[in-house]
């Protein structure tokens, strides 16, 4: 039986569909906003500017960001290089059918913020999230040309004229999640959610699968096994694994060791 005192937030799963749209940055900041030591850093340094910056660049961010604010309502500003984020340019020499950019034409929820560098544009439309950094300069009506970086995110960001879905006035890099893929992300922060709050590996399997999933618990079952992969996931993610969802340079050695040796 689940101990209703842990059931609060991580108990029902329909708040966890929302996971099911997110592309790999939104991910990523799903499980960096839960790590104890990212939320302590928040509540330290968020008023002292730069004493939050320092903090910032630790996790792979130019700003700290809220983390009770899920990725839904989040803006985190990571550090440049991912190949998710479309930049925009002003096309100086445009042929005649050159592409435009217009704002109002781009499919989804948009949002603009400015990222602590530069203008940055969201649009969110199921399924798909479109990331584009704006160059100084660009208004709506403009030819543009766009770049992205290589799935490395080491190289330059080399301009390119015709990009499809800027002919299309979409605008948008679209990150579909397969959704074999997406539900194992739902499992895995429900389960890391619950884990934080202190449920057992059991309370865990029923929280996730119901309660006659659970009821053959106590042989050293498939379920059980399940179960603790998805746990041991989510608490890897949070520690740091989330930079790899980031497209981030791992930590150098010898960071966060602490965290590091916790199981």
């Amino acid at each position: 039986m689940v101990n209703p005192h842990h059931v609060a937030h991580w108990y029902p799963t329909a708040a966890y569909l929302y996971i099911l749209g997110l592309d790999m940055l939104a991910l990523a900041w799903e499980y960096l906003r839960r790590h104890p030591d990212y939320r302590l850093d928040w509540l330290r340094h968020r008023r002292r500017s730069q004493a939050a910056q320092h903090a910032a660049l630790r996790w792979g961010l130019r700003l700290l960001e809220d983390p009770a604010l899920d990725a839904r309502d989040a803006h985190p500003a990571w550090l440049p290089g991912n190949a998710a984020v479309v930049q925009l340019h002003p096309d100086p020499d445009p042929p005649p059918d050159a592409a435009v950019f217009a704002f109002w034409r781009i499919p989804g929820h948009k949002q603009l913020l400015h990222d602590g560098k530069g203008l940055a544009l969201i649009a969110r439309s199921p399924g798909h999230c479109s990331r584009l950094a704006l160059a100084p300069g660009l208004e709506d009506g403009m030819a543009v040309v766009h770049a992205h970086r290589g799935s490395g995110g080491g190289g330059a960001a080399a301009p390119a004229r015709g990009h499809a879905l800027v002919r299309d006035a979409a605008l948008a890099h679209a990150m579909p999640r397969p959704p074999p893929a997406a539900l194992l992300e739902l499992h895995t922060l429900q389960a890391l959610d619950a884990t934080l709050a202190g449920a057992s590996l059991r309370e865990v399997g029923e929280g996730l699968f119901g309660a006659d999933a659970v009821a053959d618990w106590y042989s050293d079952g498939g379920l059980r096994s399940k179960v603790r992969r998805l746990v041991r996931r989510g608490d890897a993610l949070m520690r740091g694994g989330y930079r790899r969802l980031a497209q981030l340079p791992p930590l150098e050695k010898g960071r966060f060791d602490k965290d590091a040796k916790r199981p």
